[in-house]
C-alpha cells in the first residue's frame, strides 16, 4: 500500500536534506504554551500533499460515495523522524473560489408579506480557482512551526470535492468526520477522486483540533456533533450554529447584516463551485430548486422540519470534544446568539466548555496564545490547567481584543432582570420607568422600510416609531445577559414585521464612533408567531396581542450620562423584508415591558433637583 501520494514523491528530496539526521523534540512547552521550533519554521522543508478520502454519502447522484479533496502540510520530520503528530484541521467551502460581491441575483426584499417572493436571477458561475497540492495556507504559520500538521479540506460540491453543497445538512457534518476518520486510521484516503492508489496519514497522532471562522467555523462545530473519535477539541469562531437563526428570526423573515435580500439557496449559489456542468445541473436542481427553494418558504418564515435539520443545536448532544466558543457581541451577521445558545447547551450537557467574546463585529478569533493553549492541553496533552480557567472571557469596550477580561461565567452570575416599562411620548420620545402604568394608554407607528434604523433612533419627531428613554446614568450600567421584551400590540393588517432596537443615546454621529456607542442589541419577530415558531397565524386588525421575544444576548457598560433607549418600530431596513408601506401598529404602554440583565440588579438613573 502507497503511504505517499503521488505529488508527495516530488518532494522526497527533502529527506536528503541537511535537517534529514537532526533530531528534534516535538512539542516544545513553555508556560503552557506550544513554542516555535527553529528546525519547523523554514517552509522550503515542509511536505505538501494533496488526497481525496472517501465519505459515506453521495450528494450529487452518480451511484458513488462522494470523496472530499483534502491537503496537507507537515514537517519532513513526520518522515525523516517518523513523527507522528496532532493535527490542526480547517474546511471551508470558500477555497476554490465563490461568486463573489454580485448581490443581482439575490431576492428582492421588496415583497408583501406572506406572499410568494418574486422571481430572482440566476446566479453567475463560479469560477474555480485554486491550484494543488495546496488548498489553503491558513493557519500553517501560526501551528506547524510549534509542531503541529496542518490539513485543509475543501467543503463537499466547492473546489475539487465531489458532491453537492447542502449547507447545514448531514453531508456538512459526514465530509469533516470522514477525513477525521482517515486522519486516525479508520477511514480512506486515495490519490486521486476516481480510483487512485491509498494513501495513509501514518504521521497522525490521532488528536485532532479545529478551528476556523464563520462558514469555517461552522464546520468544526457539525463534525463535533457526529461524536468522531480523535477530534479532541475546537474552536468556532462566529459559527453560524442554525441557518434558521441565520436567515430568519422568531417567524419573521431576517437577512443577516450587509446580506439584504440572501437566503439560504443564494449562499449555495455562492459556494457552488465544484463538478463538471452535468453534476451541477443536478445539483441546482435537486439541492437548490427542489429542497432549498421549495422548503425555505420566505412567505411565512416559519420554522419547518428543512431548517431543523441546518439547527446544529438539534444534535448538540454528540458533542464529545472539548470547546472554545468565539464570537462578537456587535456580530450582526452572525449575530451572538449563534454562540451563546450552543454555549449554554453544552454546559448543561457537561462537555468541557468556554466562551470568549469581544466588542468587535463579525469574525476575530480568540488570542493566539489562548489558542495555543488549548492546542497544547488538548493534542499534546500538556498539563496546563487550561481545563481551570475562567469560563468567560470578555473584552471590554475600549480594551484591546488579545487582552479580554476573565469572568466566572457568562452572563454575569451577578446579573439580575430590572424591568422597565413605558410612558407616552409619540411622536416624540416617550420615558422609561421602573413601574408600569396605572391606566392604558396607546401609541401608533406607521411602517415604512424607507427611512433606516439609525435615522429613525435619531429623530427627534417622527411617526414611523415609538421611543423611550431612561433619565440619564447616574452611574455606568453593565448589562450582561440576554435582554427580553414583551409588546401588547394591535395592527391594523394581518401580517406586519416588529422590530426593536436598544440604543445608547445621545446618538453619536462621529464617523469614527466606536461600534459600541449607539446599537446596544436588536431583535425581531413576527407577531403571527406567538403561539407556534411552525405556523403563522394572521392577525385580526385591531386585536391585541402579547407577542414576547428575546433580544440579541450582550454584554456592555453603559458609560454614565448615557440614556438606554427602547425603540420599537417595523419594517428594518437593513434586514427584514420591505412590505408597502403604511400598515398601522398600536402599543399598548401598560402591558410592555422591557427586562434588562443588570450587573448588580439596579439601574442608578440621575434625580433632578
Amino acid at each position: 500500500m502507497n503511504r505517499l501520494s503521488t505529488s508527495v514523491l516530488a518532494f522526497l528530496f527533502l529527506t536528503a536534506s541537511p535537517l534529514a539526521g537532526d533530531e528534534i523534540q516535538i512539542p516544545v512547552v513553555k508556560d503552557g504554551k506550544a513554542q516555535v521550533i527553529k528546525e519547523l519554521e523554514d517552509s522550503d522543508y515542509w511536505i505538501r500533499h494533496d488526497l481525496w478520502v472517501e465519505t459515506e454519502f453521495d450528494t450529487d447522484g452518480d451511484g458513488k460515495l462522494d470523496r472530499m479533496h483534502v491537503s496537507v502540510t507537515r514537517p519532513t520530520q513526520t518522515d525523516t523522524q517518523s513523527l507522528k503528530l496532532p493535527v490542526v484541521y480547517n474546511s471551508s467551502p470558500y477555497f476554490a473560489g465563490t461568486a463573489g460581491s454580485d448581490e443581482s441575483f439575490y431576492w428582492d426584499p421588496r415583497q408583501e408579506l406572506g406572499d410568494d417572493p418574486p422571481k430572482r436571477s440566476e446566479a453567475p458561475d463560479v469560477k474555480l480557482t485554486g491550484t494543488r497540492p495546496i488548498i489553503s495556507k491558513r493557519h500553517v504559520k501560526d501551528w506547524l512551526p510549534r509542531g503541529f500538521v496542518v490539513v485543509h479540506s475543501s467543503a463537499p460540491g466547492t473546489g475539487l470535492s465531489q458532491g453537492c453543497p447542502t449547507v447545514g445538512d448531514d453531508p456538512e457534518a459526514l465530509a469533516p468526520k470522514a477525513v477525521i476518520d482517515w486522519l486516525c486510521g479508520r477511514g480512506k484516503g486515495f490519490t486521486e477522486p476516481e480510483g487512485g492508489e491509498p494513501v495513509e496519514a501514518y504521521w497522525c497522532s490521532g488528536k485532532v483540533g479545529m478551528t476556523g471562522t464563520s462558514y469555517n467555523g461552522t464546520i468544526p462545530l457539525a463534525a463535533a456533533t457526529t461524536g468522531v473519535e480523535g477530534l479532541e477539541v475546537i474552536i468556532p469562531v462566529a459559527p453560524n450554529t442554525s441557518y434558521y437563526h441565520y436567515y430568519r428570526s422568531n417567524g419573521l423573515v431576517r437577512h443577516p447584516g450587509g446580506y439584504l435580500g440572501e437566503d439560504i439557496d443564494i449562499l449555495y449559489d455562492f459556494i457552488h463551485s465544484g463538478g463538471d456542468e452535468a453534476i451541477k445541473d443536478y445539483c441546482n436542481c435537486n439541492v437548490r430548486d427542489e429542497l432549498m427553494i421549495a422548503q425555505q418558504d420566505r412567505a411565512t418564515g416559519d420554522y419547518n422540519d428543512f431548517w431543523a435539520s441546518r439547527d446544529y443545536l438539534n444534535r448538540i448532544d454528540g458533542v464529545k470534544a472539548a470547546v472554545l466558543m468565539s464570537h462578537a457581541f456587535n456580530d450582526w451577521n452572525v449575530v451572538p446568539e449563534h454562540s451563546i445558545r450552543i454555549y449554554e447547551a453544552l454546559k448543561k450537557n457537561g462537555v468541557e466548555t468556554k466562551l470568549f467574546m469581544h466588542q468587535g463585529g463579525h469574525g476575530g478569533p480568540p488570542p493566539i496564545d489562548m489558542m495555543n493553549r488549548w492546542f497544547t492541553h488538548y493534542l499534546f496533552g500538556e498539563d496546563n490547567g487550561v481545563e481551570n480557567d475562567s469560563n468567560a472571557w470578555i473584552v471590554r469596550e475600549s480594551d484591546d481584543r488579545s487582552k479580554p477580561t476573565e469572568y466566572p461565567e457568562y452572563p454575569h452570575p451577578d446579573a439580575k432582570f430590572v424591568s422597565l416599562y413605558p410612558t407616552p411620548g409619540a411622536p416624540q420620545r416617550g420615558s422609561l420607568q421602573t413601574s408600569p402604568l396605572a391606566t392604558v394608554i396607546e401609541e401608533t407607528l406607521v411602517d415604512n422600510f424607507s427611512f433606516s434604523g439609525d435615522s429613525l433612533a435619531q429623530a427627534e419627531y417622527t411617526e414611523h416609531r415609538l421611543i423611550y428613554t431612561t433619565p440619564e446614568l447616574n452611574e455606568a450600567v453593565h448589562l450582561s445577559g440576554t435582554p427580553r421584551i414583551k409588546l401588547r400590540i394591535a395592527c391594523d393588517r394581518p401580517a406586519a414585521n416588529l422590530s426593536v432596537w436598544l440604543v445608547s443615546l445621545p446618538w453619536n454621529g462621529d464617523r469614527n464612533a466606536k461600534i459600541t456607542d449607539n446599537i446596544i442589541t436588536r431583535g425581531w419577530a413576527d407577531p403571527q408567531n406567538i403561539d407556534s415558531i411552525r405556523e403563522s397565524v394572521p392577525l385580526v386588525p385591531g386585536q391585541f396581542y402579547d407577542v414576547e421575544f428575546d433580544l440579541q444576548p450582550d454584554d456592555q457598560i453603559i458609560a454614565k450620562g448615557q440614556q438606554i433607549g427602547l425603540m420599537v418600530f417595523s419594517s428594518d431596513r437593513d434586514y427584514t423584508l420591505h412590505p408597502t408601506p403604511g400598515t398601522k401598529i398600536t402599543l399598548d404602554l401598560q402591558k410592555t415591558r422591557l427586562s434588562l440583565p443588570v450587573v448588580g440588579g439596579t439601574i442608578p438613573f440621575a434625580t433632578k433637583d
